[in-house]
C-alpha cells in the first residue's frame, strides 16, 4: 500500500457518512477519482460512481457502500440531553460511555453517551443492558434553549475518530464497514485505469450509500448502470477470535487473504474466475460459503433487471459493527489485486450465462 493511498484510506475513515448522510465521504471520494478515470459524477440517491472505457463490453460494476452505523437527532429534553434513534444495526450494550460526534450545519459538536454510574444501580440491575430510548447523549449544555442554539433535529452522529495502527498491518477503527470497500473499489479503477488502453471492458466503480439501512443505493446504481458483471466488496464475519465456533460460522482468517464468497447470491463463473485469477498471480484468498441470499449489495445487484452476474468479495473483519473494527492491510491488499486482475481478463467473449 503506497503512502498516497493510506492517506486516502485515512481520510474516508475519519470523515463521517452515516446512512443518508454520506456527502462529506462522497466528495473526497469523488475528489480523488478525478484523476484517475474517465469520468466520475454523483446521481440522486448520492451514489458516487468512477468509470472507464464506457463504450466497451462486458460492463463491470464494482460497489463498495460508503455509509457507516451511526444516530440521528430525534428530541431534545427541557434540560437539554439529546434522545437519538439509530442507522443501523447496533450492539446497544456497547454504546453507553462513548464520545459521539454530531455533525451540524455549523460544525461538529462533541458529545457524550451517558450512563448512570455502577455504583448507582440496584445490584439486579447492573448486569442489564439499557433500552435504546433510555440513552441520551451530553453536551453540556443547561437546557433546551441551549442545545437548540447548536443542535437541529434530524442532526447525524458517529462515534468519535480513532483510525490508528494497531499493529504492523492490523488497523482499527469505526465505519471499516464499509468504508474499506469504498476504498477498495477505488483503488482497483486506479490499477485499470492505468492499463485502460489494453482493458477489453468497460468498469464502473461505485462507492454505494444507504447499504445499512437496506442496501439501497445499490440497488439504484445498478439499474442505472445495467452491468454485465456486478461484484460487492464488503466485510465478512474474521473469526479466529476465542469466543467463536467455527462449526458454526466457518474459519475466517485476519490477513489470510481476501475471502470469495460461494452460494446461490454468487454466479459460479465469477467465483471460478476470482478464484482463478488469485491462483494465476499468486493472490493470498480464502473461501466463505453463503448459503442464502448475502446481506450484502451483492443481493440487490444479482437481481437488478433481467440479473446480473454476481459476485461478493470481503475483508474479514472483527468486532463488527462496533466502535473498534479490526482489518488487515493484507486483506485488503489481496482484494485490490484479485479484482484488478479479474477486471483486466475480460473481454467481450466472455459468456456468464450458467
Amino acid at each position: 500500500m503506497t503512502k498516497e493511498s493510506m492517506k486516502f484510506l485515512e481520510r474516508l475513515m475519519n470523515l463521517p457518512s452515516p446512512s443518508g448522510y454520506e456527502e462529506k465521504v462522497r466528495k473526497a471520494w469523488l475528489d480523488e477519482m478525478k484523476k484517475h478515470s474517465d469520468n466520475v459524477r454523483s446521481d440522486v440517491h448520492g451514489n458516487a460512481i468512477a468509470a472507464v472505457n464506457t463504450d466497451k463490453h462486458p460492463r463491470i460494476m464494482l460497489a463498495g457502500h460508503m455509509d457507516e452505523l451511526g444516530f440521528q437527532v430525534a428530541y431534545i429534553q427541557d434540560n437539554g440531553f439529546i434522545y437519538f434513534n439509530r442507522l443501523g444495526g447496533f450492539d446497544i450494550g456497547i454504546i453507553p460511555g462513548r464520545k459521539v460526534r454530531i455533525h451540524t450545519r455549523k460544525g461538529d459538536v462533541l458529545g457524550v453517551v451517558g450512563k448512570k454510574a455502577i455504583h448507582l444501580f440496584e445490584r439486579s440491575d447492573r448486569e442489564k443492558v439499557p433500552k435504546p430510548h433510555q440513552l441520551y447523549i451530553d453536551i453540556g449544555t443547561k437546557d433546551k434553549k441551549e442545545a437548540e442554539k447548536i443542535v437541529e433535529i434530524g442532526d447525524p452522529i458517529t462515534y468519535d475518530t480513532n483510525f490508528e495502527q494497531l499493529r504492523k498491518d492490523i488497523y482499527v477503527s469505526r465505519g471499516f464497514d464499509d468504508k474499506i470497500g469504498a476504498f477498495v473499489v477505488a483503488e482497483v479503477m486506479k490499477n485499470v485505469y492505468k492499463h485502460r488502453k489494453e482493458f477489453n471492458g468497460s468498469l464502473y466503480s461505485v462507492a454505494t450509500v444507504q447499504e445499512e439501512v437496506g442496501l439501497r443505493g445499490a440497488r439504484t446504481s445498478a439499474f442505472g448502470i445495467d452491468p454485465d458483471i456486478g461484484i460487492a466488496i464488503d466485510v465478512t464475519h474474521a473469526t479466529d477470535t476465542p469466543d467463536v465456533d467455527h462449526k458454526k460460522v466457518g474459519d475466517i482468517k485476519l490477513g489470510e487473504g481476501a475471502p470469495i464468497s460461494r452460494g446461490p447470491n454468487i454466479n459460479h463463473k465469477v467465483f471460478d474466475m476470482l478464484k482463478g485469477a488469485c491462483k494465476k498471480h499468486k493472490i493470498k484468498y480464502q473461501v466463505e460459503a453463503a448459503p442464502y441470499p448475502t446481506g450484502t449489495d451483492a443481493n440487490v445487484i444479482q437481481v437488478t433487471r433481467a440479473g446480473v452476474a454476481a459476485g461478493l468479495v470481503s475483508i474479514p473483519c472483527r468486532y463488527m459493527h462496533t466502535y473498534t473494527e479490526v482489518v488487515s492491510m493484507k486483506d485488503v491488499e489481496s482484494a485490490i489485486k484479485m479484482l484488478t486482475e479479474f477486471c483486466l481478463q475480460l473481454n467481450d467473449s466472455v459468456d456468464f450465462v450458467l
